[in-house]
């Protein structure tokens, strides 16, 4: 089986509780993913709301080089497993527009504008009476386009998410977000955010935690293949991915690591999808996405 995982938090947590990246107590080590026939992980550098400026941009540079040291202590000869760079917070950037071109360098693909609270780019979607792109987020939209470094919606509110969809000229995406039509937790995705995702051929990652895919915050497989049924339901065949959310949330008590994430191949499979289907979910889609971004 092959899986692209469009984010999980295993660095932030490492680091955090001090462990190696091959700890058997998180949800994603390297000696589980090397058992995938082909593995692509997205592991987001996180920065929290609580750390802003400086401080913000000397944490991106902690993790990103432990990460480096973790990859190439463990991955040195693992021809099947590839790990992609992801910021989670535009507030890496403080303020400073050059430094898009850092994070480039150092091989950051993804940038997910916001996390729940405020930054220079705009507010997240945990902001009361929010508002969409700043002045300096207008201006970091099209930096980060001109440096083919990703946008990702995750997190962003309303009116950060629409002012993006105006103004990119790039597919853009949400690497771990559901359907707020299934479940109505705050970070899911309006239909018609996701109708705008997929007319811009980007991609979403459905996410496995609790409160994400559940009303009830007890999630269980069933709750994964509705989420997955109603963007489905758009004729999303082509966009729907994974992101796990692993390292970083709760998740659901079948799949609560990324050893167990062939339970929900299986059960689509007994639900009569297609293995092209499944195979476009978990890998195929996420796959021709980024071979195509440019």
């Amino acid at each position: 089986m092959k899986l692209f995982d469009l984010h999980c938090d295993t660095i932030f947590r490492a680091i955090k509780e001090n462990k190696d990246i091959n700890n058997g107590d998180l949800c994603v080590n390297f000696e589980k993913i090397k058992k995938f026939e082909e593995y692509i992980g997205c592991f987001a550098i996180w920065i929290p709301d609580s750390i802003r400026k400086d401080d913000a941009f000397n944490l991106f540079n902690e993790l990103i080089d432990r990460l480096n040291l973790e990859i190439n202590k463990h991955l040195k000869f693992c021809k099947n497993i590839k790990i992609i760079i992801s910021v989670e917070g535009g507030a890496v950037l403080g303020g400073d527009l050059s430094k898009i071109k850092i994070l480039k360098s150092k091989g950051v693909k993804i940038l997910t504008l916001t996390w729940n609270g405020k930054c220079e780019i705009g507010d997240g979607i945990g902001v009361k009476n929010s508002k969409g792109l700043t002045d300096f987020g207008i201006q970091v939209i099209k930096e980060l386009e001109k440096n083919n470094i990703i946008i990702d919606l995750s997190h962003a509110s309303k009116k950060l998410f629409y002012d993006v969809c105006e103004l990119a000229t790039k597919p853009f995406i949400a690497t771990h977000s559901n359907s707020k039509s299934v479940c109505l937790h705050k970070r899911n995705l309006l239909d018609d955010q996701f109708m705008l995702i997929k007319q811009k051929n980007g991609i979403v990652g459905i996410n496995f935690c609790n409160d994400f895919l559940s009303n009830s915050g007890n999630a269980n497989i069933e709750d994964v293949f509705e989420h997955i049924e109603k963007f489905l339901s758009f004729s999303g065949k082509d966009n729907i991915c994974i992101g796990s959310d692993f390292d970083g949330a709760d998740t659901l008590k079948e799949i609560s690591n990324v050893s167990e994430i062939g339970k929900l191949y299986e059960f689509l499979l007994k639900k009569n999808y297609s293995e092209n289907l499944v195979n476009k979910i978990f890998f195929n889609n996420a796959k021709r996405f980024f071979d195509n971004f440019s």
